[in-house]
């Protein structure tokens, strides 16, 4: 058995699950398990976890970060993209209902806004999306909802053109992003993997253009490498299949990142976003 097949195989077992062997389930890690399970025609596996995740939404559409905890609702553009991906192997809406519903909370959520000021870099009257209710926009929870509502056809939609353009914004003038933030007090932060790849491959499917994109691919391509840890790896990886830049040792690279997690106690949300940044993966 390859080693992809039994990274695949890892996930199934570890459904449902979570950020901890034995914790509580989750949301965020039960729908990177549906996508990457339905690309790999796992389908009946796909759609429990999409299952999953349509019993634990709300009556509002939304998706709260456990089955406990209804809020924040930051992961239901994650599970947005999870139903598309299951219903693309079926062949049939069984989850137009929760996508719509959770298309229409997505569209009235909104980050809050503040006036600018010369002390912070980033635009801070473009509306995206936070990680919690009545907070600022920020870059992840953006690039999801951007991601997910492109997915689902939303692409032209005035909210995700702003969420695009939130992204670009919130680049770093030196090359690659962090959680959103780029000039505080005159002085440029420094650039984290994981929001870096993560704002690439959610950019991917659209038509932003912008000389920071490349400078994010620059920083990433340059970063990444076998040391990286396993879920800042897979989202670099994701961000740079997307734009067309796998590394040539991306393989390599995650077949090691697979390997360290099984010789540990290991959970659903490494396993399965190791699978999505994996060959048999093209999400």
């Amino acid at each position: 058995m390859s080693w992809t097949a039994d990274l695949t195989e890892r996930v199934v077992k570890a459904i449902p699950g979570g950020y901890a062997a034995g914790g509580p389930v989750a949301s965020e890690p039960m729908a990177w398990a549906a996508v990457c399970l339905a690309e790999r025609g796992r389908v009946r596996e796909a759609r429990l976890a999409g299952d999953w995740l349509a019993k634990t939404q709300a009556r509002d559409g939304s998706v709260g970060v456990t089955g406990q905890e209804p809020t924040p609702a930051w992961p239901t553009g994650l599970a947005m993209l999870a139903w598309r991906s299951v219903e693309a192997v079926l062949h049939k809406a069984v989850y137009q209902d929760n996508i719509r519903r959770a298309a229409d909370w997505a569209l009235a959520a909104e980050g809050r806004t503040v006036e600018r000021k010369r002390q912070i870099g980033h635009d801070t009257t473009i509306v995206g999306w936070s990680w919690a209710a009545d907070t600022h926009s920020w870059l992840e929870p953006t690039a999801f909802f951007v991601k997910a509502l492109t997915r689902i056809g939303y692409g032209d939609h005035p909210r995700v053109q702003d969420g695009v353009r939130l992204l670009v914004d919130r680049l770093l003038p030196a090359g690659g992003a962090n959680y959103g933030n780029t000039i505080v007090l005159g002085q440029e932060l420094l650039a984290h993997v994981q929001p870096t790849g993560i704002a690439l491959w959610a950019l991917a499917e659209t038509p932003a253009q912008s000389p920071l994109i490349e400078k994010a691919i620059e920083f990433l391509d340059a970063s990444v490498s076998a040391d990286t840890t396993t879920a800042s790896l897979s989202y670099a990886v994701l961000g740079l299949t997307a734009q067309g830049r796998r590394p040539a040792a991306a393989d390599a690279w995650l077949h090691a990142a697979c390997d360290r997690e099984l010789s540990r106690a290991t959970n659903l949300y490494k396993l399965a976003l190791l699978a999505n940044a994996s060959p048999a993966s093209t999400t």
